[in-house]
């Protein structure tokens, strides 16, 4: 089975331009390419763990992935999947975030040796002269094109900003810099991302010529990436300050049985026959398929040590048994006592079960808090010192554990 072969197998393909060389250059090994990543946060998130997962796929297989931050267009906002416009970064916060990125991406993508490159497109965008451009690239754009595109329509009603407007051609010129300056010949991104992308090529071939080799492909990246990285309490990060590892597990440990498979082919470098052969087991045993891709994943993203310890962790916590060490936990010094005790409420904002002791109250409100397995019924209930001393566990529905103890 090709590299190319077992990207459709894995369910990773949506859309493709020159199947034929596109196919070739990957299975060769001679496919330069690229995905963006615009630094709206100081984590990425599972949303993007599509994207990492399949730079790291092609970099096994020979290929040569471009990294490219969006230190620039992150200074604009991409609409696409929008409702309203994004909040406006700082020069300072989208330059933080950017070398968080860095750091994160280390972990999938082996940049040494000129295996793999990390560009900011910051080092093009901010500095260019906007009348040059609007002569350069904007002449090569269609505004009734540009408007057709998905993108843009879903925002036509609610209203697009000029400065959003911009994005298609930002994102265009940056596959133009990096296939000028650093032979890059493939674009990977969501399926949101087609019209962009699309553009991209395009002006490479208006710029350069007809015979410009710039191929496209489009992945499920964003549709179910997107999908995959929000839950009710947010965003799930891969940074361990954000989202521990033990809760890093219980996300993927508890993904709808109708989307195990499919994270399983997509997400896991499991042999694709392995998975293909735990699709035809009995539907019994699909909290095992389930603890095999959390285990998978966690791994990858934070290391075996980490995993092993969120795995047993989960079945401690599940099973009654007293083992809770590695589930996530808070300390509560002395100090934040009153009386020799503190509110469970103020535990829950302690330890982010909830954002609120008014958001804390209506949990208890709804039966969905307990206390070392005792339901907790009133919201004035407290913990006492003693009980701190040895650790309790607050529970939040039915997958959410805390441990709290007196540090």
């Amino acid at each position: 089975m090709t590299v190319y072969e077992e990207l459709v197998r894995r369910g990773l393909i949506a859309q493709v331009t020159n199947e034929e060389e596109i196919k070739n250059m990957v299975n060769e090994g001679k496919a330069v390419f690229y995905i963006g990543f615009d630094p709206t946060a100081d984590s990425l998130h599972v949303g993007h763990f599509m994207a990492l997962c399949l730079m790291k796929r092609l970099q096994m297989a020979g290929n040569k992935p471009i990294a490219l931050i969006g230190g620039g267009t992150g200074m604009i906002g991409d609409p696409s999947g929008r409702t309203d416009m994004r909040q406006m970064m700082t020069e300072e916060t989208i330059r933080h975030n950017c070398e968080c990125f860095q750091k994160q991406m280390s972990r999938f993508i082996d940049f040494s040796d000129g295996k793999a490159l990390m560009v900011n497109n910051a080092d093009w965008l901010l500095g260019l002269n906007y009348v040059e451009l609007l002569r350069e690239v904007g002449s090569c754009f269609s505004v009734n094109n540009m408007l057709r595109a998905e993108c843009y329509k879903q925002r036509m009603e609610k209203g697009l900003s000029f400065l959003e407007f911009n994005y298609m051609i930002m994102q265009s010129y940056d596959f133009y810099m990096l296939y000028r300056n650093y032979g890059c010949n493939m674009q990977f991104g969501g399926d949101d991302q087609w019209s962009n992308m699309l553009g991209g090529t395009e002006l490479i071939r208006k710029k350069l010529g007809k015979d410009a080799h710039a191929m496209t492909i489009t992945l499920l990246l964003n549709s179910e990436g997107k999908k995959m990285g929000k839950t009710q309490k947010g965003a799930v990060w891969l940074d361990p300050a954000k989202t521990s590892p033990y809760d890093f597990f219980q996300y993927w440990r508890n993904v709808d049985d109708a989307d195990v498979a499919k994270c399983l082919k997509m997400l896991t470098f499991l042999p694709i026959e392995q998975i293909e052969e735990m699709e035809k087991w009995d539907s019994s045993r699909i909290n095992e398929e389930k603890e095999i891709l959390a285990y998978e994943l966690t791994a990858l993203v934070h290391g075996e040590d980490e995993a092993i310890k969120a795995r047993d962790a989960a079945r401690a916590v599940f099973s009654g048994a007293a083992a809770t060490q590695n589930i996530p936990s808070t300390t509560v010094s002395r100090a934040d006592l009153a009386d020799g005790k503190i509110g469970v409420t103020d535990l829950m904002v302690a330890g982010k079960l909830a954002p609120s002791k008014a958001e804390a109250k209506r949990l208890i409100q709804q039966g969905g808090v307990t206390l070392d397995e005792r339901k907790i019924e009133r919201f004035d209930a407290t913990v006492s010192e003693e009980e701190l001393r040895t650790g309790v566990v607050i529970r939040k529905g039915k997958k959410v554990f805390h441990r709290f103890i007196l540090a």
